[in-house]
Formats: C-alpha cells, sequence, structure tokens
C-alpha cells in the first residue's frame, strides 16, 4: 500500500486539513484503503496528542467533514520517523519543511514536494493559527485546490 505523509509545522491545522480532504477525495474516487493517508509536525514545537484546531474542524465541518475532538491528533515526525519509511510521498506545506524533512529522510530518495509544487505552482501554503475563521477557510479551499490539481501526480 502506498503512503501520503502530509507534513507542517506542529499538525494541528494545515496537514490536518490536507490528511481530511485526501481522505475524502480518495473515497469519492473509490480509492479509500488503497493510499495510506497519515500527517505529523515538524517543528521543534511539534509533539504528539495534540488536537486539531478547532477552526481547522470548524472549516472542514462546513464542508461536510466531521472530525471528532481526537480524529486525528498531532504526531511529532521527529520521534516518529517510520512514518517517513511508510511514506511513497510526503507533501509539505513550506519550502522550510521540505529542507527539515529532507534533513530526516536522510537523503534516501524519497519523493519530498510541497503542497504547492504538487499542483505544478510555486510557494508556500501559510499557515492559518490565530487569523480567524476567514483566513482557516481560505486555507482549507487552497489546499483543496492543490490537492486536485496535484492528485494524479500524487497517485502516480
Amino acid at each position: 500500500m502506498r503512503g501520503v505523509l502530509f507534513v507542517c509545522h506542529a499538525n494541528t491545522s494545515r496537514s490536518v486539513m490536507a490528511h481530511a480532504l485526501l481522505e475524502r477525495m480518495l473515497a469519492e474516487r473509490g480509492l479509500d484503503g488503497r493510499v495510506r493517508v497519515s500527517s505529523a509536525g515538524v517543528s521543534p514545537y511539534a509533539r504528539d496528542g495534540m488536537y486539531a484546531s478547532l477552526d481547522a474542524r470548524l472549516a472542514l465541518k462546513e464542508i461536510g467533514i466531521v472530525l471528532a475532538e481526537d480524529t486525528i491528533t498531532s504526531t511529532d515526525l521527529k520521534s516518529h520517523r517510520e512514518l517517513l519509511a511508510a511514506a511513497a510521498v510526503v507533501v509539505t506545506m513550506t519550502a522550510e519543511q521540505k529542507r527539515l524533512v529532507a534533513a530526516l529522510a536522510d537523503g534516501d530518495g524519497r519523493l519530498v514536494v510541497t503542497l504547492r509544487e504538487l499542483a505544478g505552482e510555486s510557494g508556500d501554503i501559510a499557515d492559518p493559527m490565530g487569523q480567524g475563521e476567514e483566513t482557516y477557510r481560505a486555507c482549507r479551499d487552497e489546499i483543496a485546490r492543490c490537492l486536485a490539481k496535484g492528485f494524479d501526480r500524487l497517485l502516480a
């Protein structure tokens, strides 16, 4: 089974939204269970067991994805490098996260791309933390747009 790992700073907002959105996209195409989707945080303050942010959960709920408080809890990638081993593709939200993941992967040749690169674009997906509902909605929609644009490449 192929694995896709989404990475952001703390694994409480962007990577959680990407994780949930990709799982829904796979299910809508009859591909659920064929791709293992996971997410993690790579910043120095990432830690295991934090709940997804309320704003991220509300932004997802608005489009019909209901995450219970503990559906996806944060994972510190530095402590769980086995997630890297299980992932065929690692998708980060920023170029800095891509650099940090590449250092953890220790040059093993794994594909590590930013979400915008996956979509054939450049730039980062900005962190919506603490910026209100509209910013979370915009972030959710941008993640969904990039995933849709890069979906076929991701599965290849």
